[in-house]
């Protein structure tokens, strides 16, 4: 008669450790849609604009755009801070068990 041990499914990653996963890939995505953003802008055929254009008017362009791409990431709009961190957590150590007294 064999022995078989039971089957148990792989401890899960810490909450720390998930948690800083998440900022990370939340991280990556506001840089992404930031670059996406500003090669989209970069790309215009508008031209120069005399009257509203200029330095000021790209300043508030690209902090419009940055505000945009951190809300993009936290709200999960795109997904790609999801898709990371399912990805990369198969990655993270398993959490240490709790100590029983």
């Amino acid at each position: 008669m064999s022995s078989v041990a039971p089957v148990t499914a792989p401890a899960a990653p810490s909450a720390a450790d998930r948690a800083a996963l998440r900022k990370a890939a939340q991280g990556f995505e506001a840089i992404f849609v930031r670059q996406m953003l500003a090669a989209a802008r970069s790309a215009s055929l508008a031209g120069e604009d005399p009257i509203f254009g200029g330095q000021a008017q790209e300043t508030f362009t690209s902090m419009r755009d940055e505000r945009f791409a951190d809300i993009a990431a936290q709200t999960g709009a795109f997904g790609l801070a999801k898709q990371l961190e399912a990805q990369f957590a198969r990655l993270l150590p398993a959490a240490a068990p709790a100590a029983k007294e």
